[in-house]
């Protein structure tokens, strides 16, 4: 018989926990619900109540990397649902004014560089993207697609074939915060290793 690895995660009552065959979990909390599938051979997931258990088999260094992954991401789902997540960014130039329009899920960077054609950012999923003059303000509740988006966005203005010591333009991230602000500095869950 093999030995097993068990971790216990104790969410708040605010967060709801539903667990489907297959490792899925789905979280329901005040800002809205997420679920992600943990799709491994090596842990099992259940819950019950407000508990999630992670059974990792067998109990070895990659099953511990993967069972930590799994709480991880377990964590960030729980305080996207309580907090949510916001990024700011901030436009800068020096030398052509760029003007950045929202359509649907694309973010449209206009006169970058001179440039005549808009270069454009992908939206990734229910992200909210608001612009007010020089400050982007990217807000949601999956910490993953937060990120994302962010990320298109800087990556799409990027200065390439020129001095870039000369040429600072570019959209840039300057704040990552919760869209309500947090009380205590802990972790909004518990894990319990046995």
């Amino acid at each position: 018989m093999t030995k097993t690895m068990t971790r216990k995660i104790k969410v708040p009552q605010e967060v709801s926990i539903t667990v489907q065959e297959g490792n899925k979990v789905t979280l329901k909390g005040p800002k809205g619900e997420l679920s992600r599938t943990f799709e491994t051979h090596r842990v099992e997931v259940t819950g019950e109540g407000n508990t999630i258990t992670l059974v990792g088999s067998p109990a070895n260094k990659q099953t511990s990397v993967i069972v930590e992954t799994i709480v991880a991401h377990i964590r960030n789902m729980v305080e996207g649902l309580i907090y949510g997540y916001c990024y700011k960014m901030r436009v800068m130039y020096s030398h052509f004014p760029m003007s950045i329009q929202v359509d649907k899920d694309i973010i449209n960077v206009k006169n970058f560089l001179g440039e005549k054609f808009p270069r454009q950012a992908k939206i990734v999923g229910n992200t909210k993207v608001e612009v007010k003059g020089q400050e982007i303000i990217i807000s949601g509740i999956e910490k993953d697609s937060v990120g994302q988006t962010a990320s298109n966005l800087e990556r799409n203005s990027k200065v390439k074939g020129k001095d870039i010591r000369r040429y600072q333009d570019g959209i840039y991230l300057v704040e990552t915060t919760n869209i309500t602000p947090k009380q205590t500095r802990g972790s909004v869950i518990e894990v319990i290793r046995e």
